[in-house]
């Protein structure tokens, strides 16, 4: 039999062109996320603005009152339902919008660091000195899931979908975790799905647990006496949380590597000519698992006792708060890594650029500039590092899905001026604008797709498994104003 050589590969190349045009039709545009997009775009001065307030303003934790304000005004100019004061925080509050299922949920952050007021230039300078930062890039979280949720709000308004949006403004999550308290007061209890973003160095999916982490705090009692004439009659305070700090340190050689302790010496005493009868030390636990952290947590505990045995002084442990590790959702990971692959790389000015490459050589980095590239998805770690948030107990009670987005040149040290800098100017606003547009079409999928909901809740119920939540958190009202700021 003789073959047609010519013919056949023209017939299989024409198929082949075929089948990529018959994708290529499959693939069509989602109205509604482009809807979304669109929103997003209309509302950018309104968001950078208020961004731009909620920066200068330089809030910490439970002091976010104009931040909380402004947020939680601009939601109800919106038309959103806004509750305001709730789980017992005067700057936690709620903004909702429609009925009924689904419910969705987007968390949003605005509070500041101490320390870490700064210009918006690419070198170290103060905007106001000794005052707080966002070094954090709260000022842009907030108010990007606030303009997800807005868009959100248009397509319910205009009966395009069917559901409720509801935002949550997340105070102090820098320093006491705010949202323990919400989830205490039942407010996700009706949750289907939560959608979270983090301000980054780098545009992702974020698969990665990061540590759970609890804080405590030792006061240490002793008596007081002159340090040089009768010091005999004096049992020191300090000498107690000294031992208690070496207590520590050397406990350091004999934990597993994904261990953290930190600490910070709240008072140690005023003068030198006086036997200090009070100390005080905040201390933190991390470790890459709630089941980890409890052993360690409470040998360091068990630590203080030993300390005031050796110091002849009375002590006290008091339970600050802490936080369970994220509990990653994949299924609903993969949903938002295909929007990041429809949306692609952010894409920046050469003064942009310039701009990050001097905050790099500022800060000793490779000047590489802004990187924003969309990988394929991470595989989530057994062990993760990095730091803490109290989205981890978000995630043990709804379903979360969440997001990096470039706000910040690569190499970055967070938590720095740096990121200070480049959050009050347009690198900044072009990371909130994409995260708000991530954010936004992930939940066009969830409001359009009643088995994307499903998969996601089945994952959740399935890696949580018989486990009872229980925060990390002391019976009473949040530590608005105690002694602890």
């Amino acid at each position: 039999m003789k073959y047609n050589y010519l013919a056949i590969t023209t017939a299989i190349f024409t198929l082949s062109l075929s089948n990529i045009s018959f994708a290529q039709k499959k693939v069509k545009p989602n109205p509604l996320k482009e809807e979304v997009k669109a929103s997003v775009d209309q509302r950018f001065d309104a968001l950078t603005d208020l961004s731009d307030r909620i920066w200068s303003f330089e809030e910490i934790a439970f002091r976010e009152t104009q931040s909380a304000k402004a947020l939680a005004d601009y939601a109800e100019e919106l038309g959103f339902r806004v509750t305001r004061g709730v789980a017992e925080i005067p700057t936690a509050f709620v903004a909702e919008y429609g009925s009924g299922s689904p419910v969705i949920g987007i968390l949003g952050e605005f509070d500041a660091l101490p320390g870490l007021s700064q210009n918006k230039v690419p070198y170290k300078s103060p905007l106001n000195e000794g005052a707080p930062g966002h070094g954090c890039g709260h000022n842009l979280f907030g108010v990007a899931s606030l303009g997800a949720a807005a868009s959100i709000k248009d397509l319910i308004d205009q009966g395009k979908i069917k559901g409720t949006v509801r935002f949550y403004g997340t105070p102090a999550e820098e320093k006491f975790f705010g949202k323990l308290w919400m989830v205490r007061a039942g407010l996700f209890n009706d949750v289907d799905v939560v959608m979270d973003w983090h301000p980054a160095a780098e545009t992702k999916a974020a698969v990665q647990k990061g540590l759970a982490l609890v804080d405590f705090q030792v006061e240490f009692f002793g008596q007081a006496a002159h340090a040089s004439a009768d010091p005999w009659n004096g049992r020191s305070a300090s000498d107690a949380l000294e031992l208690y700090t070496s207590g520590i340190n050397y406990y350091r050689e004999h934990i597993k590597p994904t261990v953290r302790i930190h600490y910070h010496i709240q008072d140690a005493g005023q003068v030198v000519n006086v036997v200090p009868d009070y100390s005080r030390i905040w201390v933190r636990v991390r470790d890459s698992s709630r089941e980890g952290l409890v052993p360690v947590w409470k040998r360091v505990e068990e630590m203080a006792e030993g300390a005031a045995i050796l110091a002849n002084v009375d002590y006290k442990v008091n339970l600050i708060s802490g936080v369970h590790e994220v509990l990653v959702n994949r299924t609903g990971s993969a949903a938002l890594q295909k929007n990041l692959e429809n949306l692609g790389s952010i894409s920046y000015t050469e003064e942009e650029q310039n701009f990050a490459k001097k905050i790099q050589e500022a800060t000793g980095k490779p000047q590489i500039g802004l990187v924003s590239k969309i990988e394929p998805m991470e595989e989530t770690a057994e062990h993760s590092m990095g730091g803490s948030t109290d989205v981890g107990d978000v995630s043990w009670v709804v379903p979360t899905i969440r997001l990096s987005a470039t706000t910040a040149p690569n190499g970055t040290p967070w938590h720095s001026w740096a990121v200070v800098a480049a959050g009050g100017m347009s690198i900044g606003h072009k990371g909130m604008a994409y995260a708000a547009k991530a954010l936004s079409m992930t939940m066009v999928d969830l409001f359009q797709n009643p088995e994307l909901v499903e998969s996601v809740k089945t994952e959740f119920k399935e890696k949580k498994g018989d486990y009872v939540y229980k925060g990390f958190v002391p019976d009473g009202p949040p530590p608005i104003n105690s002694n602890l700021q």
